[in-house]
């Protein structure tokens, strides 16, 4: 047998041989699925890049529509934490609503500049009803409008020459109404909201005068452009001064028969306060406002929230439906549009909520405005306040005669926030719900933030704290306010409430009916025009339109309601 000698290195050749040829195959796999990998992620990211970039074409094409506050439920707020207020706020803010209120607000300014402008949802506050699609293309051809036309713009600029000279050359297309600053926060408030809503009506631009704090207490609402009237205005010191007497007076125009068609003078002067006469209110027929139209500066003084009337203007009247098709929503859509609270003043609202509130199941606010000499507090006014929180299981009774403690783990918490300028009233219900158990096992915690013992309208901070105020009764879950108070009004409105109304006592008793629920969540206008403009002569305004209706608290003003949803 012959034997055959093998060569080890011929092995080793065949193996180094064998091991290469699968090196090579598993690279080859290895590579071809690599690249099928690659082909497939390409693929995905330009499906992303096309869906990404048609939603943008669509948002750029077409004005933000009624379903456009669905697209986003919740959206993540970055607000860095470096000094001063901004400590208040967590690193990373899930806000559970849209930041710009379903298209009301638009984007692009400096968020830490006004930090509430975007962050009013943080409590989980949003609007209550959506904004029309009109509204809010109006809004956005106002800003257009105001960034072309507002201070120290060139249109501005030679607007203001004509007024200084006192001749109207009708060159300009920018015509404008000037705010004056008067009367209490709560009226200045309503009254600016309404002197907006009159310049978006009638294509001006709305020139706010920033009195003694106005810039301390309000961001600035429009983009680029300042609202706030400069101080070298020509008429910044006279028209403190204009009232009924003075020449320029649209009502004093109207007894002295000087308005001509062929003169139009470079302004007017609107005197819409409670003591106007019956000159005056004919600001509130179509006809005068043909006139009023031609006026390239129409200075405004009021403190009466005068909406409602501007519906019973056949000229506005479509105009208003189609801006607000739930009637009851004007405030409460033009109060969060315009009205942002300063760094300082939102600094106040959260510091307080996140202390007080924030924890609570439920939150009820009660504020509470007493018209009368005497400072008080007053028993009947205790009384009546419980008397509608008890009957309109607001709060829960509580045990007198029996000391019980809840077995339940869990009790649920009820915040209340009391305002008033006296501490008598949250004294007297703190103790009650301290030393007597609830019938429900409730746990009942009363807060009030101030109480500065008069109304000091002049004082920077006493305004700074009510408009804080005023904002953290908006975050409650149900109010009651008291008849006649502006304070209350915005509370409201800006919470999107309908309130339960305390009626105004009188000679100090509490009236049998303690308080009612509001028709809706509007202000009352407390001195309206009883005048048919048309047929010219007096009328009950009040019964005009289904959606125009005599106040609760005041039984001759006016609010809006909407008409579909109250009966």
């Amino acid at each position: 047998m012959k034997r055959v000698n093998r060569n080890p290195n011929d092995d080793a050749e065949k193996l180094s041989d064998l091991d290469s040829r699968n090196n090579f195959s598993r690279d080859s796999d290895k590579k071809l699925g690599f690249t099928l990998i690659q082909l497939m992620g390409l693929f995905l990211l330009c499906l992303m890049l096309f869906s990404v970039l048609f939603s943008v074409s669509v948002v750029l094409r077409d004005p933000p529509s009624d379903g456009v506050v669905e697209a986003s439920k919740s959206v993540l707020f970055q607000a860095n934490q470096s000094e001063g207020l901004n400590q208040d706020f967590s690193d990373s803010v899930e806000l559970p609503r849209d930041q710009l209120l379903g298209g009301l607000l638009t984007a692009g300014f400096d968020e830490r500049s006004c930090l509430s402008r975007y962050m009013s949802g943080i409590n989980g506050k949003g609007l209550s009803g959506k904004p029309s699609s009109y509204l809010i293309s109006r809004l956005r051809k106002y800003e257009a409008l105001h960034k072309e036309c507002g201070p120290h713009t060139e249109s501005y600029n030679r607007t203001v020459k004509e007024l200084s000279s006192g001749h109207f050359s009708g060159s300009s297309s920018c015509k404008y109404v000037v705010w004056v600053s008067f009367s209490g926060l709560g009226n200045r408030i309503l009254t600016l909201a309404s002197a907006f809503l009159y310049a978006l009506l009638t294509n001006r631009v709305l020139l706010v005068d920033p009195g003694v704090d106005m810039r301390d207490l309000f961001c600035e609402p429009f983009p680029d452009v300042s609202w706030f009237l400069p101080p070298d205005f020509p008429l910044a010191t006279k028209m403190l001064n204009l009232n009924q007497q003075s020449s320029q007076c649209y009502g004093k125009m109207l007894k002295d028969n000087s308005i001509t068609n062929s003169a139009v003078p470079s302004y007017v002067y609107l005197h819409l306060v409670h003591d106007y006469d019956d000159q005056d209110k004919l600001f509130f027929c179509d006809e005068d406002q043909r006139y009023l139209q031609k006026i390239p500066w129409l200075i405004m003084k009021t403190d009466n929230y005068f909406i409602p009337s501007l519906y019973l203007m056949p000229s506005f009247e479509y105009e208003l439906n189609d801006l607000f098709p739930k009637k009851d929503t004007i405030f409460h859509f033009l109060g969060r549009y315009l009205l942002h609270p300063t760094n300082k003043v939102w600094g106040l609202i959260t510091r307080y909520y996140k202390a007080y509130l924030a924890k609570a199941d439920e939150r009820l606010g009660i504020q509470i405005r007493v018209f009368d000499t005497d400072p008080g507090p007053f028993q009947h006014v205790l009384d009546q306040i419980l008397s509608c929180t008890l009957k309109e299981n607001l709060l829960p009774d509580v045990q007198r005669h029996q000391d019980t403690v809840s077995s339940s783990e869990k009790q649920k918490l009820k915040a209340v926030l009391m305002t008033s300028l006296s501490s008598g009233y949250f004294e007297k219900v703190r103790d009650m719900y301290w030393e007597y158990p609830t019938v429900t096992g409730e746990v009942v915690g009363i807060y009030q933030p101030s109480h500065e013992g008069y109304q000091q309208t002049e004082k920077h901070m006493h305004n700074q704290k009510a408009l804080a105020e005023m904002y953290l009764l908006s975050l409650t879950d149900a109010l009651v306010t008291s008849s006649w108070s502006t304070f209350g009004y915005v509370a409201q409105g800006l919470g999107g409430l309908k309130p339960w109304i305390l009626y105004k006592p009188e000679n100090r008793t509490a009236p049998d009916l303690p308080c009612r629920r509001a028709m809706s969540m509007e202000p009352c206008f407390h001195a309206p025009p009883f005048y048919d403009c048309k047929a010219k002569r007096g009328t009950d305004t009040g019964e005009l339109v289904p959606h125009v209706r005599h106040c609760e608290d005041m039984s001759w003003g006016l609010k809006v309601v909407d008409s579909k949803g109250y009966s």
